[in-house]
């Protein structure tokens, strides 16, 4: 009953969209029709073109009268890509009947953008609340992801399921934040490229909107298709002499400590020019194209430095930008989010000698002060376990406390016992207190079975179980159920995994390996996510850095991906799985008051445990290091 339901909408909606298009563009549609109000919008009322002026062009790009088949929209944060998206599903439901589907990065996006987004859309305009029946009503048609109007169907789904972008075929794509898609669905290839495959019924008559804040470049799929776009740019002119320009970061100046009073400089004359002339500005903009290519490819990008008086001011852009000083990662979300640019790598593996150079004087096996929670990554070969103990403390910053290599065939049990006796070891710290290892993060890759078997057997929930997955969009992805039943079911409460990608996580390492030692005497400290590492031999420096970034170009399209320089990485692959441990305990979100309380709890009185005196860091190494442990296995010396 519900196929020949369904077969019924689809049999609708390619009889209506065989009809002759509408006359009225999108954006035309949008100042007469839209509606905004209080729970939607902070602008409530009807919706006006005029305060966005940028976004005209890609509305009109989206009507059934323009050639254009695909337009992309790399943006920062503020523009309204995805407003300019929602305009569009009310011009196909009201006007341009056919099948739809909007692809959030997940299904709980997708629900959620449909609760906060899509429903607001449609009741607070009155043509389409009159279009799409209330869900109350029997046989409506309208449910959270999917909304039934006349002549055509809006279905919503997310880009991690397969089922969701095989479900129909659709003349309307509107893909949208696809950076934040996983890299592939269900084995079945890259999201945008399944969905896409689902216009071809249509040919010409199909429309794809692909919008998204950029992420890595060489990996970030908005860049992608805006290079195979004519890469069109919005020029405005200066409201002093007129000069038309794009707005580039470069040109909004500000006294030091004092973003409130940000003012852009002309490219032309020179002169300041104030937020609040951004109305002015806009108004007399427009988009150039930057190559020529594909005229039925529309590609456009646009930063926040454009954002509509009201919205993000150059004031709040210039607290941003001087909030992320020098780190590293504050800097690659400040451009990407607000600069609307990829985060490009340079590729450079930082130098094993520098590392190794900067060395410092804390005791092997201990917690220096600052480090306030034990982690460890594992990784299983052949004839060995190799582990890294890392502690963790404010700003994302990490102290390697100790690296142990495990000899034995990892098929035998006796191995595994001297691992475990590592999960019940008690570390000293400067603080005073002794520390085990909160979380372990054990790579679950190789030998899986037997991987299994031991965290079964353990059975501690400061064990999880990892994997490298290349689909998942942040560095560790939610852990999923594996271990089956013997009916073969898998079991709720038994194995989980948490997959782990591992480009993002080697990434950000070297990120973090490459910020420099502060000048104390100049009053700098420590940048957020330094690594620190105390007196190991240069073998761990090398197996540490031992793949760099590559990007190539295969069929006109950039992929990167780390790739080996020498045989071994294991070092390498435990920093990252300790790191995935940290996150899966979530302490990037803990608040200044966890912390205090952690820190509180390593301090021990000197009548219960006396304290080791602290000491000051000091990249200044003694002369003669003394070895915590030495493995077995010859020309393999971790300690000088």
């Amino acid at each position: 009953m519900a196929n020949s339901k369904s077969a019924e909408i689809y049999r609708r909606a390619a009889q209506e969209a065989a009809r002759p298009d509408p006359e009225l563009t999108v954006s035309q549609w949008a100042d007469q029709y839209r509606y905004l109000t209080e729970r939607s919008s902070a602008e409530p009322g009807r919706w006006k073109t005029s305060r966005v002026p940028f976004l005209k062009a890609i509305m009109d790009d989206l009507s059934p009268a323009s050639p254009v088949e695909r337009v992309v929209f790399q943006k920062g944060a503020q523009t309204g890509g995805t407003e300019c998206g929602n305009n569009w599903i009310g011009f196909v439901i009201h006007l341009a009947h056919g099948p739809m589907m909007c692809v959030q990065p997940s299904i709980e996006m997708a629900k959620r953008n449909s609760k906060q987004r899509i429903q607001p859309l449609i009741e607070d305009s009155p043509v389409l609340r009159d279009r799409v029946q209330d869900a109350r009503e029997r046989d409506s048609g309208n449910t959270l992801l999917a909304k039934e109007f006349p002549g055509g169907i809006l279905v919503m789904t997310g880009a991690n399921s397969g089922k969701g972008l095989r479900s129909m075929s659709a003349r309307y794509l509107f893909l949208d934040e696809v950076d934040a898609y996983p890299a592939e669905v269900e084995k079945e290839g890259d999201p945008c490229e399944l969905a896409i495959a689902r216009t071809h019924t249509f040919a010409e008559r199909a429309k794809v909107y692909i919008v998204s804040t950029p992420t890595i470049s060489g990996r970030s799929r908005i860049e992608r298709y805006y290079d195979e776009s004519d890469q069109r740019r919005f020029w405005v002119p200066c409201p002093h002499c007129g000069r038309m320009q794009t707005l580039e970061m470069e040109q909004l100046r500000w006294p030091a400590g004092q973003p409130h009073k940000a003012v852009y400089h002309c490219v032309g004359c020179g002169r300041a020019i104030q937020n609040h002339d951004k109305t002015f500005m806009l108004a007399r903009g427009g988009w150039r194209p930057e190559r020529a290519a594909n005229a039925r490819v529309h590609g456009y990008h646009i930063n926040s430095l454009y954002s509509p008086v009201g919205w993000l001011s150059w004031g709040k852009i210039a607290e941003k930008r001087e909030a992320a000083g020098k780190d590293q990662g504050l800097l690659r979300v400040f451009r990407n989010t607000v600069l609307g640019l990829p985060w490009a790598e340079t590729g450079e593996v930082p130098d094993s000698d520098r590392l190794y150079e900067r060395r410092e004087d804390y005791d092997i096996g201990r917690l220096p002060e600052g480090g306030l929670l034990l982690t460890a990554g594992v990784d299983i070969q052949v004839n060995r376990i190799e582990a890294e103990v890392v502690a963790w403390g404010r700003d994302r910053q990490s102290w390697s406390i100790d690296y142990r290599v495990f000899e034995g065939p990892t098929n035998q049990p006796a191995v595994w016992q001297k691992l475990a006796a590592l999960l019940d070891e008690e570390f000293p710290s400067d603080a005073g207190a002794n520390v085990r290892i909160k979380r372990f993060a054990i790579d679950s890759g190789y030998a899986t079975t037997t991987v299994y078997d031991w965290i079964r057997k353990m059975n501690s929930p400061r064990i999880i179980a990892v994997k490298g997955e290349s689909h998942v969009s942040n560095l560790i992805g939610r852990a999923s159920a594996v271990e089956p039943s013997p009916q073969g079911r898998t079991v709720k409460y038994g194995i989980r995994v948490w997959p782990v990608n591992t480009f993002i996580a080697k990434e950000e390492l070297y990120r973090w390996l490459r910020l420099p030692v502060p000048d104390f005497s100049r009053g700098e400290e420590w940048a957020p996510g330094f690594c620190h590492f105390p007196m190991y031999g240069k073998e761990y420096f090398e197996l540490l850095t031992s793949e760099h970034l590559v990007t190539r170009t295969i069929n006109g399209r950039r992929f990167s991906r780390f790739e080996p320089t020498l045989e071994r990485n294991e070092a390498l692959d435990c920093r990252v799985y300790a790191r995935a441990a940290a996150l899966s305990l979530r302490v990037d979100g803990w608040s200044k008051s966890k912390w205090d309380d952690l820190e509180d709890q390593m301090t021990v009185s000197p009548v219960a445990s006396p304290a080791a005196t602290p000491r000051s860091v000091s990249v200044a190494r003694p002369a003669t290091p003394v070895p915590q442990f030495k493995p077995v296995r010859a020309n393999h010396d971790w300690m000088d």
